[in-house]
């Protein structure tokens, strides 16, 4: 109608397109796994640290907070009797395959899940906050994949997006960078928009996506000195 050229077929995107599609759909079932042995027998100090610290079970299905059980290959014994092969799920970041050789083993072990999602919410990949203190890692994120680039998401943006969206047409909350999961956490559900890059420096292309929902972001990171310098060169 509008009189435009339709775009010309590319077999090969087409197939990275399915591809991708894919590995979303074993993201996705592994959330959905994670969610459910949060509330199993085996999510029990799970369940006590989260409550610990201020978050309530009526809040865990709003962000789809999960657990991954200590076993080495609980994730992945599950997935694969769905129909997955290991190595989709290595390249989905679900699985390490070890670099001498051997078997894949899940990538998360014994840690609290937070889903990493992007603007409309489709699940990317994972964090995971360790329950065992001495833990070298006591975060984890999801390694780059087809899926994944954490220098252009930003965890909570689709939960942000609902907050901005539902505010009175005349009005303009802020829209907050934080530094962690729980801070976002934390100030959505006191109905702050907020949203945290992944461990990392902010990008140029987080930054984009910050613009992109508010002409003002709001940078709130940690008052220590990393903390300041991180926002002083955000700033820059």
């Amino acid at each position: 109608e509008a009189g435009l050229a339709l775009p010309a077929a590319d077999p090969q995107a087409a197939a990275q397109e399915k591809k991708r599609q894919g590995l979303s759909d074993w993201v996705e079932l592994a959330g959905q796994w994670f969610e459910a042995e949060l509330r199993r027998p085996v999510g029990r100090e799970a369940r006590a640290y989260l409550e610990r610290r201020g978050l309530p079970e009526s809040e865990w299905s709003r962000f789809r907070l999960g657990y991954a059980p200590q076993g080495r290959t609980a994730l992945k014994d599950y997935l694969v009797a769905k129909g997955a092969r290991p190595g989709e799920l290595v390249e989905a970041g679900l699985l390490i395959a070890p670099e001498a050789g051997g078997s894949p083993y899940d990538r998360f072990r014994d840690r609290i899940i937070f889903p990493i999602a992007d603007a409309r919410g489709r699940v990317l990949s994972f964090g995971g906050r360790a329950m065992d203190p001495k833990e070298r890692a006591k975060y984890l994120n999801g390694p780059e994949s087809p899926l994944f680039h954490k220098g252009r998401t930003l965890y909570g943006i689709a939960e942000a997006r609902k907050i901005l969206a539902a505010a009175p047409p005349n009005e303009s909350p802020p829209l907050v960078v934080v530094e962690g999961y729980m801070d976002a956490i934390a100030c959505q559900r006191a109905g702050i928009a907020a949203v945290a890059p992944l461990g990392t420096a902010l990008t140029e292309e987080q930054m984009e996506l910050l613009w992109r929902l508010h002409p003002e972001p709001t940078l709130c990171f940690d008052g220590d000195r990393a903390g300041q310098q991180a926002a002083s060169r955000a700033i820059d």
